[in-house]
């Protein structure tokens, strides 16, 4: 347990955060960041993670740091991070806040097996930068780097949360009402899933609509491939029982694949190999969208005074839904904010994932969630 009082607080009285007004809890996350040296949240990134690194990385870090106020700490090497920056002030984008080189060795390649490479390179940049959450150094991680490597040294690392046996990438897209979005998860954490796995994907999924996306009544769904409760393999049969008999879960049945960005459900639970393929045909369909969208306008056009205004429609609806304005997907269940994005990130991507790290450090996405699963667990002891 922490020596620092006011994280023995978070931890030993984590029911407070249900019942809790806004106010005391702002200033118990305040006395945290104060403990750290700073009231601004602190983004560890994997600078050397992503096919662009470090070089996009670092543009949107900086871009982070300027816009949304958060330290940046930097992980990899030196010398590579600070030959982007120089390219950086070259282009006139210079650091405006604190900004932290922290030197790693090495990282994990996109060919090589998560847990052997970990093993093999404890000064990785990956692992470098989870140790700077575990010590209390840095408030989350953001990586583009190897996906498995990155749920990996979280989970070793880090550790789960107390009442969640899997972590689950979440993923945030776009629905037919405008400002409406939804959560899928898992998109890619667990291939196979146990029904009680789905079950606490859907609290966690809960609790992050709720507390960032803004919904205070959000609405579960279940990917399933028909709405009636008893469509699906065993499996889908078992996690729908789970979810009508969860109090604390809003669940409004079965979503089939037609409903995912209907705006029907707020969040979506499915195991990680049906919603990795989903995510990635999703983000191929908006690409696609957008490609023909521009071919089809730019034949169209018979009178070229209107090609501005018709560019300016077309930014906004790549905008809604192009995967680079979403930045990644948030690792929940683990003891630490932990952003994982894209392997081909760049600069825009890592800014929005440096932001979705912001919200759920503002949020307190972690804390409620283990509140939730401690009064969860006291009511099971209850009707036991």
């Amino acid at each position: 347990m922490s020596d620092r009082p006011c994280e023995r607080i978070l931890v030993l009285y984590s029911d407070f955060w249900i019942h809790a007004p806004d106010f005391l809890v702002e200033f118990l996350v305040f006395l945290k960041h104060w403990s750290m040296g700073s009231t601004r949240a602190r983004i560890a990134i994997d600078a050397m993670g992503g096919d662009h690194a470090p070089a996009e990385v670092v543009a949107g870090a900086l871009k982070a740091q300027e816009e949304l106020g958060v330290e940046i700490l930097l992980v990899g090497d030196p010398q590579q991070i600070e030959d982007s920056l120089r390219q950086q002030d070259a282009i006139g984008r210079v650091s405006t806040g604190q900004l932290e080189i922290v030197p790693s060795e090495g990282a994990v390649e996109m060919h090589e097996e998560p847990l052997s490479a970990l093993k093999r390179k404890p000064n990785a940049s990956i692992n470098v930068a989870m140790n700077l959450v575990k010590q209390q150094q840095a408030d989350a991680v953001v990586s583009a780097g190897h996906s498995g490597a990155a749920m990996a040294a979280a989970l070793l690392r880090l550790g789960r949360l107390p009442g969640i046996d899997r972590p689950a990438i979440g993923a945030v897209l776009p629905t037919m009402i405008p400002g409406s979005s939804v959560l899928i998860l898992d998109v890619g954490a667990n291939v196979d899933c146990r029904p009680k796995f789905l079950e606490q994907f859907a609290l966690m999924g809960t609790i992050y609509s709720q507390c960032v996306l803004g919904v205070p009544e959000p609405k579960i769904g279940l990917l399933n491939i028909g709405e009636e409760p008893s469509k699906g393999n065993d499996a889908a049969v078992r996690t729908h029982q789970l979810l009508v008999d969860n109090p604390n879960i809003p669940f409004v049945g079965n979503a089939e694949g037609r409903d995912v960005l209907s705006g029907k459900f707020d969040v979506i639970v499915c195991d990680g190999f049906v919603g990795n393929v989903l995510l990635k045909f999703a983000e191929a369909v908006g690409e696609v969208v957008v490609q023909v969208l521009k071919e089809e306008l730019a034949a169209g056009l018979k009178n070229q005074i209107s090609a501005p205004l018709l560019q300016e429609s077309l930014k906004g609806f790549k905008q809604r839904v192009d995967h680079v304005e979403h930045g990644g997907g948030l690792l929940l269940g683990v003891a630490g904010v932990c952003i994982i994005s894209h392997g081909s990130s760049q600069a825009a991507s890592i800014f929005n994932a440096i932001r979705l790290a912001k919200e759920a450090i503002d949020n307190q996405v972690l804390e409620r969630i283990r509140s939730s699963n401690h009064q969860s667990a006291l009511e099971q002891e209850a009707v036991n």
